[in-house]
Order: structure tokens, then sequence, then C-alpha cells
């Protein structure tokens, strides 16, 4: 490596500047204080971890995402987290075992291999909220009220969502007889709005022609809340499990349209992300400025399986990087104030009045090169009558 490319840091990891870093932690500040006044205990699971852990339900499907290592204590691989939300469901399985729902929300960096739809960092900043124990319409609509307080809190505006349920899609690849290549193969055309190789794909199968025009038709089962009523006759003979699903469907959606006046929603059955893992309504939050989703969630209830007590759960999580780089906020900078370097125990004392009541004071350093504008001070500490006052700084 060139002496000069000691200080460039690697494809996709940035670092927090002063102005960046004050916005972040002034974000993280406003969505934990949001958090915690809907009752959303704050948990700090591990940077790194056992493997098995981190791909362990939700996280699966990170395999590839995520940077392993050997324990050199133990000689087991660990791995560094791509995902905080199968942590945070072992902390609620096997620590807290709480009977009652328990709601959690966490914030940390996590690193992945690659970048992913968040954008081109490969060190998102994720934060994110969980609600376990509670199966019910109630808990997904709260979930998503959160979700969308989280953006009014960050100043993040014009956002819709995408929703829809998994469930739907699983039935009828169930009621076909497709196997786990097929039902893939179907899985990942369907992502891409293929219908054209959809239906080449369900032509070629020996499915049931009621349940293959079923199948065919969910790619087109896209756009405004009316959808659920249009999928409702459209697969009304699909069984009594789908029927089930788009009406927790509807119910969710009229909830959070009815929390929510200004939202806008699309209905999409053929939004499947997380598959392998969502057990029922998935979402995801998009902007017109920005291409991908800002955010994602959904049901996901057998998570908790494999810590030993399972569990229903939903969530969401975004990324604080990504929401402060949309985010019109407006960051709340305190007044800085430049003081002489005088050891007087009345400036001394004047110094840690205006501190407590937030004035950010600098105290010039001897022989520093630099003067108050350059340090971005406004005031000054001036020595008036024997009085330290506060004196505006001429411009």
């Amino acid at each position: 490596m060139k002496t000069n490319e000691h200080w460039v840091l690697p494809e996709g990891i940035e670092e927090a500047l002063p102005e960046q870093a004050a916005r972040l932690e002034y974000l993280r500040r406003k969505l934990l204080d949001l958090y915690a006044g809907w009752g959303y205990e704050l948990v700090m699971p591990p940077f790194i971890d056992h493997i098995e852990s981190l791909l362990t339900g939700t996280g699966g499907d990170l395999d590839l995402q995520t940077f392993k290592l050997v324990d050199q204590l133990s000689g087991r691989t660990l791995g560094v987290r791509a995902d905080m939300t199968p942590q945070v469901a072992r902390i609620d399985a096997h620590q807290l075992k709480r009977d009652i729902p328990a709601r959690l929300c966490y914030i940390g960096t996590v690193l992945r291999t690659r970048s992913d739809s968040f954008g081109s960092s490969r060190s998102p900043l994720q934060v994110g909220a969980e609600l376990y124990g509670h199966a019910g319409v109630e808990s997904d609509v709260e979930i998503l009220d959160l979700m969308l307080k989280t953006f009014e809190a960050s100043c993040v505006e014009d956002v819709y969502l995408d929703i829809g349920n998994v469930d739907v899609f699983r039935n009828l690849a169930n009621q076909a007889g497709l196997d786990n290549d097929d039902e893939n193969r179907l899985l990942g055309l369907m992502q891409k709005k293929a219908v054209t190789e959809i239906n080449q794909l369900v032509s070629a199968l020996n499915i049931k022609t009621g349940i293959a025009g079923m199948i065919a038709q969910l790619p087109e089962l896209n756009g405004d809340i009316s959808t659920i009523t249009r999928a409702q006759k459209q697969l009304k003979k699909a069984g009594d499990e789908v029927i089930a699903a788009l009406d927790h469907l509807e119910q969710v959606v009229q909830g959070v349209v009815a929390h929510n006046k200004n939202v806008s929603v699309n209905i999409d059955l053929a939004e499947l992300h997380g598959y392998q893992y969502q057990t029922g309504v998935v979402f995801g939050a998009f902007v017109p400025q920005f291409g991908q989703e800002i955010a994602r969630g959904g049901r996901y209830d057998n998570i908790g399986k494999v810590f030993g007590r399972e569990r229903a759960a939903t969530g969401f999580s975004t990324d604080l990087k990504l929401l402060a780089s949309i985010s019109s906020c407006e960051l709340q900078v305190p007044v800085k104030v430049l003081a002489p370097n005088d050891e007087d125990e009345d400036l001394q004392n004047k110094i840690d009045s205006l501190r407590a009541e937030g004035y950010c004071i600098l105290k010039l350093l001897p022989g520093q090169v630099g003067d108050a504008a350059a340090m971005g001070c406004t005031r000054k500490l001036e020595q008036i009558n024997d009085q330290w006052q506060l004196v505006s700084i001429e411009s």
C-alpha cells in the first residue's frame, strides 16, 4: 500500500466528521426518547457473537453478509453482526423470559461484507424496535405506527408504505405442491415482478389450473387499499388461510391509515422480502428522493424457537445514517462563546454557569492560531466593571 493510502477507508465504510456526528447523535437521542415514551426498552447486544446466534431465524439470509473469524480462546467460529434482530430475539427468549409482551429497541453499528438495499454503506447504524409476545393485528399496527413516528421525529417527509402478507403466496405454493427448488424459482420471479416468466414457469409446472391462475395473478395485485378487496374476490377460492391472511392485512392497513391520516399505502401481494423467515405482514418504507427502501419490517413469529422459547414477534429496522442524510431537521447548535485563558475564580464560576445554561464555552489557548470567528464563536466573555459579561463579537 502506498503511503498516501494509509488513511483511505475500505469501500463502503465511512467515518462521521463533527457536523455529521452531531446530527447522528441528535437523531439518536430523539429516537431513543421516542421509543422510551412508547414503552420500548433499550438493549445493547454485543458487536461480535457466535455465528450460530447471528444466523438464526432472520439471520439465515445473512450468511454471505457476515464477516467470520475464529475465536482464539474457544476455537469456535464467531461473526461480526450484520443484523441485530436475531440477537434481540435471543435476549427476549433466553435472557428476559417474560410472559408479558416485551417491547425492545436497539441502536448500533452493524458490519456487512457487501452493501444491501439500504444504500452503499457496509456499516449502517441500525436502529429498530421489536414487539414480542403478541400475534394480533394490534401489535402489527403498533410497530408500523412507531416506524412512521420514527420518520416524523427524523424530519423525513413524503414517506409511503409498501405492504403485503407472505402467507398468501406461501399458502398458494403449498397448495400447488411445489418443492423447494420450484418455490424458490417462483419466489425470485415474484420479487422481480417478472409476469411473463411467472406465467411460463407456472404453465410448465404440474399445478391445478385454479391454483396456477391465482399464483399468476399475485404480481398484478398491486395498488391502493382497494387492491385488498380485489384480491379477496380473485382469490376467494384459495381457501380459508389465504382469506384469513388478506383479512389480517386489511385490518392492519385500516389501523395504520386511521392513526396516520397522511400516509400513502401501496398494497403488494408479491412483496416477499425475507420470505424464508417472515410469517405474515411484511412492509417497506420509501421516499421519492431515494430509490431504495429506507426501512423494512414485518412479522417473524418463529425466530425464538431455536433459543428455546417460541414467541410471536414483529418489528422494523432502519439505518440512522440514511435517515440523517435525508432529514430536514435543523440541528440545535449551542451558542459558542470565547473565554480568555485566565485563572480568575469569578471567570471560572461564570464559565460553569454558562455551560450549565447550555452555552458552549471555548477557552483561548496560549499561542493558538485562529481568532474567534475561526472557532465559530459569536460571543465572548469580557470583564466590564469587574464583572464577566457576555459580549457579541462584531463580524
